[in-house]
């Protein structure tokens, strides 16, 4: 008799089924959301389970590595997306039928596994997460501090980021109070500014140290910031068996809807990695408008530019550099300027 056990994860507590093969439900509860109570549970069934999956979560990689540490055998992590389709139809929504609906997908079948990314991986889109949280965090106070200083008829034009503090202090020198609430502003902006020296200082030497990184970066429009983030969407290239299912697990592909005699293409999915995905779409637009230098590869983007319009030109060379940045991570080759190797990089 075969054992399958759904597990829906909240920050506390996860609500847990068993079923047998049948369907059949042996087993469920509620036990704290930590990997021991959840081993421990699941060990006292006194039944070897054939598989255990969680769905896609803050918690979801965590709990899955330390769960298969402990000896709970077979733990897949299984896409969010797909299983909240997959239950669509229940009436009533409560954490009991999501861990019996998980039970079921997962005795069926039909449900789609996500790959865990390894601790080095989270480590460094952690580090490329809080660095674009202090990015836009310090934008915002800036604005803030400019929508501000409009109501006294204070325009700050354009000011350095650098030297934005000294600038509202030149401007509100005669407004005391002004003066003083811009200064509390100004000091987190400092401070804020100070962390993301410290966070860009991180991810260089990340960049300088990794071969495949450098590698990536001879793409023109391609920085350290968008390389690592690749990487980190990424992680093993040998998961894919050709470069051109990247494009599609990145969410840069066309939707298709075929009925009977209507067959179209829509928008692009927007499915996998968001900060890769966008990652990938601004290298594309500084390739476009910023690269001078000509290359095969901005070359046929300019072509698709002219036929179909800029913004349908930059989705699709960002799925081109999406496959070519796969092709080149596998080969160990740098990118290629001329016409040689089709898109612009190694074949």
């Amino acid at each position: 008799m075969r054992f399958y056990a759904g597990l829906d994860v909240s920050l506390v507590e996860t609500s847990v089924c068993v079923v047998n093969e049948d369907g059949v439900i042996v087993r469920e509860g509620k036990v704290p959301s930590e990997p021991e109570a959840l081993a421990r549970w699941l060990g006292e069934l006194g039944q070897p389970l054939t598989r255990v999956g969680l769905e896609t979560g803050a918690l979801a990689g965590w709990l899955a590595g330390e769960m298969s540490e402990l000896g709970v055998p077979n733990v897949v992590c299984m896409d969010a997306r797909h299983a909240r389709a997959a239950m669509v139809a229940m009436t009533h929504k409560t954490d009991r039928n999501d861990a019996r609906g998980l039970a079921q997908m997962l005795r069926t079948g039909w449900f789609r596994a996500v790959h865990v990314k390894t601790r080095s991986t989270m480590e460094l889109r952690t580090l490329l997460t809080s660095r674009k949280t202090l990015v836009l965090k310090i934008g915002d106070l800036e604005n803030q501090i400019r929508g501000s200083l409009c109501l006294f008829g204070i325009k700050l034009g354009t000011a350095k980021r650098r030297t934005f503090g000294e600038r509202v202090r030149e401007l509100t020198a005669g407004m005391p109070r002004v003066t003083a609430i811009m200064g509390l502003l100004l000091q987190a902006h400092a401070a804020m500014l100070q962390a993301l020296d410290r966070l860009s200082r991180m991810l260089l030497e990340v960049a300088r140290e990794s071969e495949v990184c450098r590698r990536l970066m001879t793409v023109p429009g391609v920085g350290a910031v968008v390389a690592l983030t690749y990487m980190a969407a990424i992680e093993d290239p040998a998961r894919f068996a050709k470069s051109r299912s990247v494009g599609a697990i990145l969410g840069l592909v066309p939707r298709k809807h075929q009925s009977g005699e209507v067959d179209r293409n829509g928008r692009i999915t927007k499915t996998g990695d968001t900060e890769a995905r966008s990652a990938l779409f601004e290298a594309a637009h500084v390739m476009l408008h910023r690269v001078t230098k000509w290359s095969a590869l901005k070359a046929w983007a300019t072509r698709v530019a002219q036929r179909q319009g800029t913004k349908r030109a930059t989705v699709a060379l960002a799925r081109k550099m999406a496959v070519i940045l796969h092709r080149m991570w596998v080969d160990g080759t740098p990118f290629r300027w001329s016409a040689l190797g089709g898109s612009g990089a190694a074949a």
